[in-house]
């Protein structure tokens, strides 16, 4: 099978296709590089059975002439939570660019794998979060659930293809994820900012308290569930949690990864206030996934834990200093 990963040079997207060339797939590999990095891919370059081509999945003509005789697509692109971006450019891209894959999977009569994210489940407080739970999202004065609304968005969209068209979907939903490769910004979530702020003596930056809680999956762990759910027969059709259910506080986790880093130095935070974010800024005080149906659709449970995880982050964090500095 022929598989396009879209956003395949992004951190989860580069380890998706390390997944799937590790079963003998083809991928070809479509990314615009405002986000991704041919760093994360260029181990493939060589691959006979990887092909890398710069594409914006906004531009439908290049898109729909550079894929032809695609038979699966996993679709990766996103624009996040407007914290330090903007609304519009979160609500455009996800709607148009899933509107976009969506098209191209019609048109080669491929299957499509749709990611969205735990965000739709908003302010539920019904946990674990299950796929068919209601959403709560917050008031629409608050430009942070731009992103949520999106992602929800592109799920119906996906649903009405199948009704309409008869397309083959999957959606999956990520919970936090981290790992090799990821962004060193609020771009890729915690664990990169408190790393660097760590390694460099400087404070962590908390939001709010830092009492809020989350549930961290391994990249590879991640990678492999995705893949699993573009082969699995029984996932057609179906939206399945992407997480692991170990749930650790923000601040609880700045704690872990200064702990496992042996640096010489106390822990610094820096608490910052929901204020200093967009109007009416509002953040979730705990995410936490049923993974039942990634369990008995997909047959996986992540196998790294949070502490193994970090450590693993840690070592390519180190090893990626080592590089810069023999580089310069």
């Amino acid at each position: 099978m022929k598989v396009l990963v879209a956003g395949g040079a992004g951190f989860i997207g580069s380890h998706v296709c390390d997944a799937l060339l590790s079963r003998g797939y083809e991928v070809l590999c479509i990314d615009n590089l405002s986000k991704g990095s041919i760093d994360n891919i260029k181990h493939n370059l060589r691959n006979d059975k990887f092909e890398f081509r710069k594409i914006d999945i906004l531009d439908r003509e290049t898109l729909f002439s550079a894929t032809k005789g695609i038979e699966a697509i996993i679709h990766l692109v996103a624009f996040k939570i407007p914290r330090y971006s903007s609304a519009i450019h979160t609500l455009l891209l996800n709607s148009q660019g899933t509107i976009n894959i969506l098209d191209l999977g019609r048109i080669n009569c491929a299957k499509v794998l749709i990611s969205s994210t735990s965000d739709v489940y908003g302010k539920s407080l019904n946990f674990p979060f299950k796929e068919n739970g209601d959403l709560v999202l917050g008031p629409s004065t608050s430009r942070r659930w731009a992103y949520a609304v999106s992602k929800l968005f592109d799920e119906h969209l996906t649903y009405a293809y199948e009704d309409e068209y008869g397309l083959k979907v999957i959606i999956i939903r990520f919970f936090g994820t981290y790992g090799e490769r990821q962004y060193l910004n609020w771009w890729g979530g915690p664990q990169g900012v408190f790393l660097k702020a760590i390694f460099n003596n400087e404070p962590v930056e908390i939001h709010g308290n830092g009492k809020q809680t989350r549930c961290f999956i391994y990249v590879k762990d991640a990678a492999e569930a995705t893949v699993r759910a573009l082969e699995k027969g029984e996932a057609l059709g179906k939206i399945i949690n992407i997480g692991i259910q170990e749930e650790i506080s923000i601040l609880g986790l700045a704690r872990l990864i200064h702990q496992l880093s042996g640096v010489p130095h106390k822990l610094k935070v820096k608490h910052i206030p929901y204020s200093s974010f967009s109007k009416n800024y509002e953040d979730v005080m705990r995410r936490i996934p049923s993974i039942e149906k990634m369990e008995n659709l997909l047959g996986y449970k992540p196998k790294v834990k949070l502490t193994e995880g970090l450590t693993r982050l840690i070592e390519w964090y180190k090893g990626e200093k080592r590089k810069k500095l023999h580089e310069d």
